[in-house]
């Protein structure tokens, strides 16, 4: 086979991790395209046959094709102005095999879609971003380009999960959070999840041996949830309630406090945490109040319950908006 057309087939959802584990062999090619192979799977341009990553074939292509370096090349070659280029997003995330874009102020967002579906290969959907509104936090999202299929599969450090874009809420900067509460539980340790989602922070904890309760009172997400654990493996360590989480009684050494208004539930989750135990609690808070806010809010709560609080760690995560930052706050509570 000849090295310069070598290909590694995966499946589809698998094809984001896939990509980072070939760059980590050090044989991902980058400089020709990712290519559909079928309904299920795509072709990954390799420089040499993969020795550490799990493909299902390699293959030689016929006739490669040359990646275009980014979007603005795409876009060049589809002839747009500099002004319209100026317009363009300047950031967005695939995730499974949908690309999902805040727009701003773009004005042909379908042909800028079409462009990102041949600069992402993997992907076959293009969705433009709004908000998340309502009791039930559900997103606002709208068919760009491609086939509009806005289910899909994401696979992130060896978790998988899958979700539909257009009724539950998926936060990509919210990636190394996800696997970082992988990496603080223990085996066996009792969390309880009370924002659980589809599993967002659920899923890679039970992977790490933890038992979850994992609470969720969005029906759709809650769903979601349920598959995820068995596709996952988990459903033994997670037990799920579609409730609020103010109604589940736990006993439990950590908390997860995934919702920027969790400070509303800080004597629920107080309740629940045994003493000794730790609690994550996220916020969205104004650059101006960091970290006097959050910590305040923790620490009064604890008082109230004449317990003490001892902080651990303290991260931003992401930008909220401007000048408010997505934050989370580890303390332990005794």
């Amino acid at each position: 086979m000849s090295s310069d057309a070598l290909a590694a087939v995966v499946a589809k959802p698998r094809a984001e991790d896939a990509i980072a584990a070939l760059d980590a062999e050090g044989v991902y090619d980058d400089a020709r395209a990712v290519r559909e192979r079928d309904d299920e799977t795509v072709e990954l341009p390799v420089t040499a046959r993969p020795e550490e990553t799990d493909v299902l074939d390699v293959v030689e292509q016929d006739d490669p094709e040359r990646r275009l370096p980014d979007l603005d090349a795409h876009l060049r070659d589809r002839g747009f102005t500099d002004e319209e280029i100026e317009r363009a997003p300047g950031s967005w995330a695939v995730v499974g095999t949908v690309v999902l874009v805040d727009f701003g102020e773009c004005r042909r967002r379908e042909a800028v879609g079409r462009a990102l579906l041949d600069l992402h290969g993997e992907a076959d959907t293009v969705l433009a971003r709004g908000g998340v509104a309502g009791e039930h936090r559900e997103p606002d999202v709208t068919v760009v380009a491609g086939a509009g299929d806005t289910e899909t599969v994401h696979t992130e450090h060896g978790t998988q999960y899958a979700l539909d874009f257009a009724s539950v809420m998926f936060s990509p900067g919210n990636k190394r959070e996800r696997a970082r509460m992988g990496e603080v539980v223990a085996e066996g340790e009792r969390v309880l999840d009370m924002f659980a989602g589809i599993g967002y922070f659920t899923l890679p904890m039970a992977r790490a041996g933890a038992r979850v309760t994992a609470v969720e009172r969005n029906p759709t997400a809650f769903q979601f949830l349920l598959e995820n654990a068995v596709m996952n493996g988990v459903q033994d360590r997670v037990d799920a309630y579609r409730a609020d989480c103010r109604d589940v009684e736990a006993s439990v050494d950590r908390v997860v406090m995934g919702y920027y208004d969790a400070y509303e539930y800080l004597d629920a989750a107080l309740a629940a945490l045994d003493p000794g135990g730790v609690v994550h609690f996220h916020e969205a808070t104004p650059e101006a109040r960091l970290w006097d806010r959050p910590v305040g809010r923790l620490r009064d709560a604890a008082s109230e319950r004449d317990r003490t609080v001892e902080v651990l760690d303290r991260r931003r995560v992401k930008s909220h908006s401007e000048g408010v930052f997505h934050v989370v706050v580890d303390a332990r509570v005794d």
